[in-house]
């Protein structure tokens, strides 16, 4: 793992880091809150996942751009992508917030945020019924910043700082397997 310098610069970097890191964190966490109990962010009072909504049918059911667009609409409101997305929101939120299993959350999230950039796929200039897709940027837009900011936390060990990362290495399930720091 590479690591910031010595040093004040150092002590800055690694606390930047750190509070990048659970800056990203909360973005996840939040975002399974919202979708868990209806927060009215995104997810309406009363359509929450513990009030019998669901967490995708919204989202991947509203997909209208991109190659993937029907793969994303048949997958809207199933039980195993609600249950997957929800779990690797609370796992990457968690990890990413108090700063454990930081590769661990960086290759799941990265997936997350890459199977949601497919979803909205900024490359298209128009949707499928012809309107304007909206998208400000073909390919970097924030789904690909989150990706990149859980790499660059996950790589520079950002848990080490105001995290659980230590303790999190020294449980005896994860002493052996290096993969889960």
């Amino acid at each position: 793992m590479g690591g910031v310098g010595e040093g004040a610069a150092g002590r800055r970097g690694r606390r930047l880091l750190a509070v990048t890191r659970v800056l990203i964190g909360v973005i996840f966490l939040f975002g399974f809150l919202d979708k868990t109990f209806g927060l009215t962010y995104f997810t309406p009072r009363g359509e929450g996942w513990v009030d019998g909504g669901s967490p995708t049918r919204g989202y991947l059911g509203d997909v209208a751009a991109g190659p993937f667009q029907d793969t994303f609409n048949s997958w809207a409101g199933d039980a195993w992508a609600d249950w997957s997305f929800m779990a690797g929101l609370l796992g990457v939120g968690l990890a990413v917030t108090f700063g454990f299993a930081l590769r661990v959350a960086a290759v799941g999230g990265t997936v997350m945020m890459a199977l949601m950039w497919a979803a909205v796929w900024p490359p298209d200039r128009t949707l499928a019924d012809g309107a304007p897709s909206m998208s400000a940027n073909p390919l970097v837009e924030y789904h690909v910043i989150y990706a990149a900011v859980l790499i660059v936390v996950a790589y520079f060990g950002a848990g080490e700082t105001w995290g659980l990362a230590r303790a999190w290495r020294r449980l005896p399930v994860v002493r052996g397997l290096r993969w889960l720091h």
